[in-house]
């Protein structure tokens, strides 16, 4: 018997809604991972702030089909209107700490209800709209067809163009690194000068795990490590990272792979800045700062052992701020440590400058305040 073929399932998601009396339908843009909105509202101009705020608030989509620059103050009128409820304290740094996600997601769920179109060729179809193609073409790759998104993330595509094409300085490299969108930006300077201080243990073949925007693995080769191996799994990160290798003119120092953590083989030296808070990501962006069960941090030390050359040390480059929190302790990392069959052979210590470490603008302040950045240089324990 013949089956009838099925439809092919679509690549991506798909947004339908009504207008002007037609069914519609358009890709649907999300780097957070949302769903295709359920319901649709037509907006423009004439849409007072508090309207749309009922609208988002009640799980409304708008979809706006007015002006642009009145979009963008009409996403500044809400982000007023969440944000004045505020922020909830709770009784321990933890509580805390939870409540300031909820209130966080609560924010980004509210305004990411404001959706612009996007034409194929990602042109933005409304007045007074600025030209965001090679914005989108470096986040999104080659269009193709049209879609709906938030100006949310619209404005942080706009944000992560800036950064990539000016690029962020970084003292230790006396150089400039060009994040890529959706790579995390070493605009936290006292990890990198922990690692510029460190003594290193070799000069042949380091590995930096994570590599990210490649600021570390350029950084070791700056220092004359003759060759480092820099892997990272996301395929993001491995572009920017051969992006700034290049300008850096120390590619031929580098390699980089694809890969979960380690490479094959040892090194005298093995390199890791994991996300430094053992909390579940929101979005693919998120997994830069939150690491969901410490697993990329048990990772890295479980396997340091087996990659390292007698003599060699791993650097784990990490913020006490989730001890601060209530999140890990510190007798926990030791534990772990020790399970791996590693050993502390030094710290290095640095207290963060940023503008969040000397604000009182939270719940979370007082963690802030007291958080120490540390590289622990590790190495094999000696049997016993």
């Amino acid at each position: 018997m013949t089956q009838t073929p099925q439809p092919a399932a679509p690549a991506h998601p798909i947004a339908h809604w009504q207008e002007d009396g037609a069914e519609r339908s358009a890709r649907w843009r999300s780097e957070a991972g949302l769903p295709p909105p359920k319901r649709i509202v037509i907006a423009d101009d004439s849409l007072s702030a508090d309207a749309a705020y009922k609208l988002a608030c009640e799980g409304g989509t708008l979809l706006w089909r007015g002006d642009y620059q009145n979009a963008r103050q009409l996403l500044q009128a809400l982000a007023r209107r969440v944000d004045r409820k505020g922020a909830k304290t709770g009784a321990t740094p933890l509580e805390s700490f939870h409540l300031h996600r909820q209130a966080q997601g609560r924010r980004a769920q509210i305004l990411s209800r404001l959706v612009l179109p996007l034409d194929a060729d990602y042109a933005i179809p409304l007045r007074r709209a600025p030209d965001l193609r090679q914005a989108c073409l470096e986040a999104y790759g080659e269009g193709g067809e049209a879609s709906l998104v938030s100006l949310r993330e619209l404005l942080g595509l706009i944000g992560a163009h800036e950064w990539r094409k000016k690029g962020v300085e970084v003292k230790a490299l006396a150089a400039r690194i060009h994040p890529h969108y959706g790579v995390f930006a070493p605009i936290r300077g006292e990890y990198v000068n922990l690692a510029a201080d460190a003594p290193l243990p070799g000069a042949e073949l380091a590995f930096d795990i994570g590599t990210g925007s490649g600021v570390l693995a350029a950084l070791l080769a700056k220092r004359g490590v003759a060759r480092v191996v820099a892997t990272d799994q996301d395929e993001r990160a491995l572009t920017c990272a051969a992006d700034n290798l290049q300008r850096l003119q120390l590619d031929s120092q580098v390699e980089l792979q694809r890969a979960n953590l380690f490479p094959e083989g040892r090194a005298q030296l093995a390199v890791c800045n994991p996300p430094w808070l053992p909390a579940k990501p929101s979005s693919a962006i998120e997994y830069a700062v939150y690491d969901p069960d410490s697993a990329m941090l048990r990772g890295y030390l479980d396997g340091l052992a087996a990659h390292l050359l007698p003599g060699g040390e791993g650097w784990l480059i990490l913020s006490d701020l989730a001890e601060h929190l209530g999140l890990r302790s510190r007798e926990q990392l030791l534990q772990w440590i020790d399970q791996a069959g590693l050993a502390v052979l030094g710290r290095l210590d640095v207290k963060p400058s940023h503008k969040k470490a000397v604000e009182q603008t939270d719940g979370l302040s007082a963690a802030r305040r007291a958080e120490i950045t540390s590289l622990w240089r590790l190495g094999i324990k000696a049997p016993a």
